[in-house]
């Protein structure tokens, strides 16, 4: 099994990255044509640049499953498999599957995403979600008399949390009992905010608070200052969000000044 695994990397690594130049040594000969190490090597730089580094038991591993591979590749041409429309095809796709993928790695390289542009990001998410955090619970249903029966039934001993799973149609917060978790108020529809901010620690909507979404019942349960990650604890996403964003634009750029027919 292990064995099959590293053939079926080997295919990907080798038809989704470049050729490197050669290097004198083989890792062997094959009917007498020699498998160049750069296989190998390229197939390594694959592997680290997914993070996932090669021991030297995998290396071995990866040099008899290249050897096979040749082996069978040189059976396909005897037979003139590689003049077949399918083979040329799936080589046209392979050639541009390579390239895109040097094309944007080498547009990475030339635009690092620099600290000062990742700070920046974290500074604007902290702005947008600093002040309040609230801990809110909530049911959701489609009328404002049932959103009043309900709290009616709540004032009367009913378990705000039992009547959620029973009546609340937002299925992921009903399964909670209503619990929406922690957030800041900019995560929910204006309606929904005014009302909750106006809430103190274990305080319920007297009347049904209307939204896009139906009425809502909410509680809060506590409240307090926002928990936000520091900087170098989101600077890898925030580095790799950028470079996506990056990455788009560039795309959305080729593909605009491209004339296509």
């Amino acid at each position: 099994m292990k064995k099959q695994l590293l053939s079926g990397l080997v295919a990907a690594a080798l038809l989704g990255s470049a050729a490197l130049p050669a290097v004198a040594q083989n890792i062997g000969i094959v009917n007498g044509k020699p498998v160049p190490s750069s296989l190998l090597q390229t197939f390594k730089e694959q592997m680290e640049r997914s993070g996932r580094p090669v021991s030297a038991e995998q290396e071995g591993q990866i040099k008899e499953a290249i050897i096979e591979r040749e082996i069978y590749a040189q059976a396909a041409k005897a037979q003139g498999l590689d003049a077949t429309e399918s083979f040329k095809g799936q080589v046209e796709l392979a050639r541009q599957g390579i390239l895109t993928q040097e094309l944007f790695a080498a547009y990475e390289k030339a635009h690092p995403i620099s600290d000062a542009a990742a700070k920046a990001e974290y500074d604007k998410f902290v702005a947008t979600n600093q002040g309040k955090e609230y801990h809110a619970f909530h049911i959701l249903v489609d009328s404002e008399d049932k959103a009043k029966a309900l709290i009616a039934q709540i004032k009367k001993g009913a378990k705000f949390e039992d009547l959620a799973k029973k009546e609340s149609k937002d299925p992921g917060s009903g399964q909670r009992g209503g619990d929406l978790d922690w957030g800041n108020a900019a995560n929910y529809v204006p309606e929904f905010s005014e009302a909750m901010t106006k809430l103190k620690k274990g305080q319920m909507t007297d009347t049904p608070v209307k939204t896009q979404f139906g009425y809502h019942i909410i509680r809060v349960d506590d409240v307090r200052e926002a928990q936000l990650p520091k900087f170098e604890e989101v600077k890898p996403q925030i580095e790799q969000q950028l470079r996506q964003q990056q990455i788009q634009k560039y795309q959305q750029e080729l593909r605009e000044k491209a004339k296509v027919e």
